[in-house]
């Protein structure tokens, strides 16, 4: 396995410095508190529509969940609520902590784990074929693309990991004037209300570059769709526009992912 580069430490650090604050929804992570249900209803919808559940509100208990950088478990505690077998993956152990903490108190069972994806890969090929390697159903890679520094590795080991009727979804940020104006200018140095540094411009990506690292991985895009805030009434809505913030599905496609050459 690769040691982590300078930014991905940088990037460890600086969210295991606000790991006590994710459960505080006027706190650093406000904004995601006030996108999740969005980004809850957009998740279960598609993934009841993916596996045929019948409509919102389904079970998913005949599912299995990997949430990667879960961080607090904003994601990884309401899809357990609906009976989702979840496994959650941060690289911050600091995170992991308050996430467990959080889910014991609320009396919930959530497979969390320290690493990161290549870590996960790595531990699979290591056990080989077996209901320890079993596949996830759907694989959530939420507000985390835009801070890897190899987003077509990730997606390629995510990819491989996915079963061969799941679906992965992601949620990023477009490289774009517009997001550079909005995601950091606005909400970290004007508005202030997410600390600053919290995102870097180059890291941001395309739709397009997504597509394409979705195809790198044997995937094919099924869904996507920009996300808005509106900021006199304080919540987020779906839109065309994937200027700034956006989301976008993908399924094992119907071609053959490129060979793999050893370990991503």
């Amino acid at each position: 396995m690769n040691p982590p580069t300078a930014r991905e430490e940088e990037e460890i650090a600086h969210f295991s410095a606000l790991a006590q604050r994710w459960w505080d929804r006027e706190g650093p992570f406000a904004m995601l508190h006030r996108l999740n249900p969005l980004r809850l209803s957009y998740i279960e919808r598609l993934v009841a529509a993916h596996f045929g559940l019948g409509g919102r509100g389904q079970s998913f208990a005949s599912l299995r969940f990997l949430d990667m950088g879960c961080g607090g478990g904003l994601l990884s505690e309401p899809l357990a609520r609906m009976g989702a077998r979840v496994t959650a993956l941060d690289a911050s152990s600091e995170t992991i902590e308050i996430a467990k903490a959080h889910a014991v108190s609320q009396g919930l069972k959530i497979d969390y784990r320290v690493g990161t994806d290549e870590t996960l890969y790595r531990e699979r090929a290591a056990k080989g074929k077996g209901s320890a390697a079993r596949s996830y159903d759907v694989i959530l890679i939420m507000e985390i693309l835009e801070h890897l520094p190899d987003v077509a590795g990730t997606v390629k080991r995510l990819g491989a990991m996915l079963s061969p009727s799941g679906l992965l979804i992601a949620a990023t940020i477009n490289r774009t004037p517009k997001s550079f104006l909005f995601a950091i200018l606005g909400l970290e140095y004007v508005l202030g209300w997410l600390p600053r540094g919290t995102h870097r411009y180059e890291g941001f990506i395309t739709p397009d570059e997504l597509r394409r690292a979705f195809r790198g991985g044997g995937l094919e895009a099924s869904d996507e769709t920009g996300v808005m805030y509106v900021p006199f009434f304080s919540f987020f809505r779906l839109t065309g526009d994937m200027d700034v913030n956006y989301m976008m599905a993908a399924r094992k496609g119907l071609f053959e992912a490129p060979k793999d050459r050893g370990a991503p």
